[in-house]
């Protein structure tokens, strides 16, 4: 890390105002921001998150994202960092969060945790499903607004920003078959009634993870009132989770019958954000999904 940022995070104006920081240590895997641990003179160890100015709202809604499943998070089973500060600093922005110790371990409470943070957040008789600001998922935005019906939530400020994107490289689908593709979905969806839980948005296996304590952690979320199977769905789009996350999932809030028919349909959402930032493959892959999604809808 630079001095002219440690100088700045250790400034009478910086969050860690009154600190000295002994050891910055760059941590990869970001493709946004910078991240680092910060090796305090007291021995603490804080974990930044550093991008440039015109970032700062893209932390910021990170922030809001991680206090708000705080709230609905059982902290027996699931972790979540809470935010100790998002900042503007002079020529950067800033995200402060506790440091994580991760580790090798069952998956069980984080299938358990991911479940009672939805089946909580539904008993809170929230009654429309979105979010109140615009978003961000990765790069991509993530469109603020709140519907009543969930298969109009989905398919209005889901799938038709990302699709209008797609339509720019070349992504071929006529609007009399689009207008039907989607409102196909959207009474697919609507039939499926599901309620309004707070879901974590990203849940691919590089934002969650194991404590040292054996409880699951859930990070870097892209965080809106939807149907908690989307959450599900993205786990399996790339893998990773253990049979035991989804007995742990499953041991807490069944899954309801048919919940495998909508998985396509949640992930079409996230492989049309992927195709539109990186391209390459992702194109090929929605068009799978496109042939995927026309089975279901044939079929129901």
């Amino acid at each position: 890390m630079e001095t002219f940022l440690i100088e700045q995070i250790n400034g009478s104006n910086g969050p860690l105002a009154g600190s000295t920081i002994k050891n910055t240590t760059s941590i990869k895997g970001g493709c946004v921001h910078d991240a680092w641990c910060l090796e305090l003179n007291d021995g603490e160890k804080v974990f930044a998150k550093t991008s440039s100015l015109k970032n700062f709202q893209m932390l910021k809604v990170e922030s809001d994202g991680l206090k708000a499943l705080n709230e609905y998070a059982n902290k027996n089973v699931l972790y979540i960092p809470k935010p100790l500060m998002v900042q503007k600093l002079e020529t950067h922005s800033i995200l402060l969060m506790p440091w994580i110790k991760f580790a090798r371990g069952d998956e069980l409470k984080l299938g358990e945790g991911l479940a009672l943070l939805h089946k909580t957040s539904a008993t809170k008789g929230q009654e429309f499903f979105g979010w109140s600001e615009d978003g961000f998922i990765g790069l991509g935005s993530q469109l603020k607004g709140w519907k009543k019906q969930w298969g109009e939530c989905f398919t209005d400020l889901r799938l038709k920003p990302q699709i209008q994107i797609a339509q720019k490289w070349g992504l071929d689908i006529n609007l009399n078959k689009l207008d039907k593709f989607l409102s196909q979905i959207r009474s697919l969806l609507d039939e499926h009634e599901p309620s309004p839980s707070l879901v974590h948005g990203d849940l691919w296996k590089g934002n969650a993870g194991i404590d040292e304590k054996g409880c699951g952690i859930i990070f870097d979320p892209a965080v809106w009132w939807a149907d908690r199977e989307v959450d599900i769905a993205m786990t399996l789009l790339f893998g990773g989770f253990s049979k035991n996350f989804y007995a742990g999932y499953q041991k807490i809030w069944p899954l309801e019958e048919k919940w495998e028919t909508r998985v396509d349909i949640y992930n079409f959402y996230h492989l049309l954000n992927h195709a539109n930032i990186f391209g390459g493959s992702y194109k090929s892959q929605c068009y799978e999904a496109i042939k995927k999604i026309y089975k279901v809808l044939n079929t129901e």
